[in-house]
């Protein structure tokens, strides 16, 4: 297939519209299943660099739940815990621990429930049974992958009355060294972004705190290829094999950090004892069930505590979840990386990274304040890396 009709562009009116190669070669995917349109394009070919990216660079097989050209979250296939499962919803999927792949996803897409509602996926490996049948359950536009099982195929088909995007990508595809894109009329050429992202990275120690252990470096580094297929400005906070919390496309580097950091408090928060024993209601939507968890954590514009409010979500009038017990909460929890894209200008970024468990820190340096920056570091007994690399992507 050397061209794909679209639709329309990023929008109706967008029209015509179609995605081929500019050498005028063969594309290097199949459309297995439905009929993927431009945003779920850009979604797939960025997510899918991504997940290739990490599972080069960590052994573990990847996946990453995509919106709007930025991932809400990416994740190695490491096993979940209990609690994990549970409040991620995966307690149910039966031989979970036997595969990666379904780990990888059940974390991507647990990170943050509210924003991956309607993602678009992207897996490393070849899908599997068990990870289509966490696909068959949540709202989704589609997915890309280099293969799919015959049972896998079966149950991705059935999505959306036949219609859900399944898109097969050759894995040994390698985009040509230059890329191009038109604004306006006007035609940009670069170097394709192939800096290898990899522990060689992180050794630019600049802190007095030099302990760098070797989960670490894993975080550091999926966050840091997550942060090369998110748009600019943005940081990511991850931990125990996942991104927790990304702030995606902010003119000001704090107002990222703070971004992220308040998905990662929530991400922490969702393993709270009280939030993990909410009596639901059974017959809960579960879109709906995701709403009532981010407010009841964030206290955002509903009180779903309230009398007259409760009844819509709860089988009983749940206990409120304090600013205090937050905030005691969330004093516990440590180990934290946080990967900037470009440098911390200020150092008001690490201070509110320590508020939400910080412990590492990797951006490029550079700024004419990285002598401040290293202060709050030091401060916050934080370790930090200068690695000299910028990653925006627009």
């Amino acid at each position: 297939m050397k061209e794909f009709e679209l639709k329309y562009g990023c929008n109706p009116n967008q029209k015509p519209a179609k995605i081929y190669m500019h050498d005028g070669g063969e594309l290097p995917i199949t459309i297995v299943n439905g009929r993927p349109g431009y945003i779920n394009f850009l979604d797939a070919f960025n997510s899918w660099q991504l997940v290739r990216e990490i599972k080069a660079a960590t052994g573990l097989p990847a996946a990453t739940s995509f919106k709007h050209v930025s991932p809400t979250s990416a994740a190695v296939g490491k096993k979940l815990s209990p609690e994990m499962k549970k409040a991620y919803f995966v307690d149910d999927i039966e031989g979970l621990d036997d595969s990666p792949l379904a780990c990888a996803y059940a974390r991507a897409r647990g990170t943050d429930r509210l924003c991956s509602f309607g993602d678009f996926i992207a897996l490393s490996d070849v899908c599997d049974e068990t990870t289509a049948r966490i696909i068959g359950r949540e709202v989704s536009d589609g997915v890309i992958a280099p293969g799919y099982t015959e049972e896998a195929l079966e149950i991705l088909k059935g999505k959306k009355k036949g219609n859900y995007n399944v898109i097969a990508i050759d894995p040994d595809y390698e985009p040509a060294e230059q890329e191009i894109r038109q604004v306006f009329g006007i035609t940009f050429e670069q170097g394709h972004n192939n800096v290898k992202i990899d522990e060689s990275l992180l050794e630019n120690i600049v802190t007095k705190n030099k302990d760098l252990p070797d989960e670490a470096k894993t975080d550091l580094i999926i966050a840091l290829i997550a942060l090369k297929y998110t748009q600019s400005n943005s940081v990511c906070f991850a931990m125990d094999g996942q991104c927790i919390g990304i702030g995606a496309g902010q003119q000001s580097r704090i107002h990222c950090t703070r971004l992220a950091a308040s998905k990662a408090d929530t991400w922490h928060l969702r393993m709270h004892e009280k939030v993990l024993n909410l009596p639901f209601r059974e017959d809960l939507p579960r879109a709906v069930r995701d709403n009532a968890i981010d407010g009841y954590v964030n206290e955002y514009e509903e009180d779903v505590c309230a009398e007259g409010n409760w009844q819509k979500y709860f089988t009983e009038q749940p206990e409120p979840l304090t600013r205090e017990e937050k905030r005691a909460y969330l004093d516990t929890k440590k180990g934290a990386s946080l990967a900037s894209d470009a440098f911390f200008p200020f150092g008001d970024s690490i201070q509110r990274g320590a508020m939400s468990g910080v412990s590492y820190v990797v951006q490029p340096g550079g700024s004419i304040r990285d002598e401040e920056v290293v202060a709050a570091c030091d401060e916050y007994g934080v370790v930090m890396i200068c690695n000299g690399v910028r990653l925006f992507h627009h």
